[in-house]
């Protein structure tokens, strides 16, 4: 397996990790039993890098996880994510929480689900605009001091944002969506990065699995799943980015590999200091895209698919305007 390492840290990842969010909820019914035996197949092909957070399920996909990490947590290195706060009572309501005294208690919370005695990369999930960020950053150091944290993240924060983070704490890494139909971060956010020396780590590379090719009719997604809220997945929307995938299938058949393939490429081709991390709940998507390890692109294919897919190509935004106001702060 190739490894990339997250910026200036000392985590040394597989070029790409496992996002293990849809495995609880979000994308329709789970299967424990499969969600299991597809992190233990992960880590069979040398996946050591496994996406959580405390909000997903809410917190039973820290315990999913930590379940299966059972007696092989030497071989992983476990990111999860605390600050978006779910109402119990309608669990669709988000709030944000960056208070200091949170962060410590989400991270105690965190290691006991998990089942560990430390955190490998710890991200706020989302930045609180109420708290300053130095506020928050200063909480998760201290967690570091103390053993129960390796490295520090931050999720879907701007540049200012990270700047200032970065001052308190270095910031192992920046994770934000980042896929041929969401190229924000070359905007700004990897530019900046780069320069202060935290890696990348690009979430949904897949485009919550509309550029797998495998979703061909809104009714395709079953009444529970997540994306039928989704800009994206709606409406005109959802014709005009099918479109674009239909060209990014037809490169896929020019190059002999899968459309999911050629989406994991390209973002593994963004840089070494990028690490994709495609969710999936079963094994056989699982093995299709460490296949994408595999897929060489050359200078013409890596043009090809700009103009196949500029910046901005995608018709709808990535979340509900809602939940839009909580990314790039």
């Amino acid at each position: 397996m190739q490894t990339r390492r997250l910026g200036r840290s000392d985590l040394v990842v597989s070029a790409f990790g496992l996002g293990c969010m849809g495995m609880s909820e979000f994308y329709g019914r789970g299967d424990d039993r499969e969600s299991v035996a597809t992190i233990h197949r992960a880590l069979d092909l040398e996946i050591n890098f496994l996406d959580t957070a405390d909000m997903y399920g809410p917190y039973t996909n820290e315990e999913l996880v930590g379940r299966a990490l059972r007696g092989r947590r030497d071989q992983v290195v476990i990111a999860t994510k605390f600050g978006i706060i779910r109402d119990p009572t309608d669990p669709t309501k988000r709030g944000v929480n960056g208070r200091p005294e949170y962060v410590r208690s989400a991270c105690d919370e965190s290691l006991r689900r998990l089942g560990v005695d430390t955190i490998d990369l710890y991200y706020q999930h989302r930045v609180d605009p109420n708290i300053p960020i130095e506020e928050t950053v200063g909480a998760m150091a201290q967690l570091v001091q103390e053993g129960k944290v390796r490295c520090l993240g931050l999720s879907e924060a701007g540049p200012r944002t990270l700047r200032r983070a970065h001052r308190v704490h270095p910031i192992a890494a920046l994770q934000s969506e980042y896929s041929l139909w969401t190229r924000d971060p070359e905007d700004e956010t990897l530019a900046t990065c780069r320069e202060l020396g935290t890696g990348f780590v690009a979430y949904s590379p897949l485009g919550r699995g509309f550029l797998t090719g495998q979703i061909k009719r809104f009714a395709d997604l079953s009444k529970d799943d997540y994306r039928r809220q989704s800009p994206r997945f709606q409406g005109e929307n959802f014709q005009t980015n099918l479109a674009l995938v239909r060209r990014i299938e037809e490169m896929a058949a020019e190059k002999g590999c899968r459309p999911a393939q050629l989406a994991l490429a390209w973002v593994l081709a963004q840089g070494e200091d990028v690490v994709p991390i495609p969710g999936t709940k079963r094994r056989k998507y699982l093995e299709e895209n460490v296949a994408a390890l595999n897929v060489e692109l050359t200078a013409e294919d890596l043009c090809q698919i700009d103009a196949l897919a500029p910046k901005g190509v995608a018709a709808g935004a990535r979340y509900p305007e809602a939940m839009m106001d909580l990314v790039n702060r």
